[in-house]
């Protein structure tokens, strides 16, 4: 079975390093980018991707912008988005969903909320 292939948007480095190591001891393949704007340039390509996890706060484009640019890449359009964010604040899942994130999970991440949600690619 061919590993499923994660990308990682966060504009912190240490979150994508540790989520990195999580995810590959759990047998996924990550690619990752510091910022939306880096992260849609390479969803414009033919670069395979089975599901993105995208940090909502982050500067310049946040993952509330981003989301709906990602879902418009007509070869994305059906590709899991997982919002996460550090705000688990009420209403916050349901404004992530809004923004068209398929899912939601909040940091600091609980690895088996997060395998259960990748279950779904």
């Amino acid at each position: 079975m061919e590993k499923k292939r994660l990308l990682i948007i966060d504009d912190d480095s240490r979150n994508i390093f540790a989520l990195v190591n999580v995810l590959r001891a759990k047998s996924f393949d990550c690619l990752s980018s510091l910022s939306a704007e880096e992260a849609i340039r390479l969803l414009k390509t033919d670069e395979h991707i089975d599901a993105i996890l995208i940090d909502m706060m982050m500067p310049e484009m946040d993952g509330y912008e981003a989301i709906p640019i990602i879902k418009n890449i007509p070869s994305r359009k059906n590709t899991l988005v997982v919002a996460v964010t550090a705000q688990a604040m009420t209403g916050d899942k349901e404004k992530c969903l809004e923004a068209g994130a398929d899912d939601y999970v909040s940091k600091p991440i609980d690895v088996d909320k997060l395998m259960h949600v990748l279950n779904k690619i």
